[in-house]
């Protein structure tokens, strides 16, 4: 599978005063998808502007006509299944089919407690990601679904038409533990990653490359034991979570140099974030804008 150059467009501009322009020019640029965080607010951006994931990816769909969009990622810690899935179906349907919902476990961030409760232990995000897959999988594929979980449930949850997409819009599940890629294995369409945390302060890109191998030969086995085909599943890496940092956008050669080498681990689709300045994230326009035309085609 080729690779595919993808960006992530963190939602805090007002949509008239450059937010729309900003995901046409991602369409413009060729991105395979622009994705945008599903968070209440995050990090250092706390104190800032930030919109809501879903709103913005609505207007991003009446604006674009190629561009697939999505959540990169979505979390339990403010979402519950039944009302995602309406909302799920209304955005597929309104995009014509260019959706892919990236979720995941959910963190110790802001959205940990923004609802008023007490952030949860590694073993309860866990617990609830393993009950919050399966429900959604279920709201997004039957017209009616009736269950009881021990922390999400449905009473005949009617969800018709269901998806453009068919049977459902891809899931793009972010895990590294066994109990996560378990669930990419079963639900995903494609699997996200952000690197090994624990290297990112002090670790070399030599390392993380080594971790990001041993990541992907978990997943190849989580995904033997549900008898499933690896090579199934798009394999993503959003990226500024590396000891590479910033680094990659410096120049086009830079990126080339690295997507080539995460290519080479099995990655089939590489996510930069759009440039924000004086932020982690800052990075040339007009470099970004050259590694968004130009890279791929180097890369062969």
């Amino acid at each position: 599978m080729s690779l595919r150059l993808s960006t992530v467009i963190l939602p805090r501009d007002r949509w008239h005063e450059g937010g729309r322009e900003k995901w046409r020019r991602a369409e413009e640029l060729g991105f395979h998808t622009a994705y945008t965080y599903d968070h209440l607010s995050w990090r250092t951006f706390r104190d800032g502007p930030w919109f809501g994931a879903l709103p913005t990816l609505t207007a991003a769909a009446t604006a674009t006509e190629r561009l697939r969009l999505g959540t990169l990622v979505t979390s339990p810690n403010f979402r519950h299944p039944v009302t995602l899935a309406k909302e799920l179906i209304s955005l597929d349907d309104i995009s014509g089919g260019r959706i892919t919902l990236g979720i995941g476990a959910g963190g110790n961030g802001f959205d940990a407690t923004a609802l008023g409760q007490e952030a949860w232990t590694p073993k309860e995000r866990a617990d609830r990601f393993g009950e919050f897959v399966p429900l959604l999988d279920r709201l997004l594929t039957e017209d009616a679904v009736t269950a009881r979980g021990t922390f999400y449930s449905a009473d005949e949850a009617r969800n018709i038409p269901g998806c453009v997409q068919r049977p459902r819009l891809p899931f793009a599940v972010a895990a590294t533990g066994p109990r996560g890629l378990r669930l990419a294995a079963r639900y995903g369409q494609a699997w996200v990653t952000t690197g090994d945390p624990k290297i990112f302060e002090d670790g070399t890109p030599e390392q993380s490359v080594e971790a990001l191998r041993g990541q992907v030969e978990k997943l190849g086995k989580a995904c033997a034991e549900t008898g499933r085909d690896v090579s199934e599943l798009d394999k993503i890496l959003l990226t500024g979570f590396t000891p590479d940092r910033g680094r990659p956008l410096e120049s086009l050669d830079a990126f080339v140099d690295f997507a080539g080498t995460h290519r080479d681990l099995g990655f089939t689709e590489i996510v930069v974030h759009w440039p924000i300045a004086d932020s982690d994230f800052a990075a040339d326009q007009a470099v970004f804008e050259r590694i968004a035309t130009e890279a791929l085609a180097q890369l062969g």
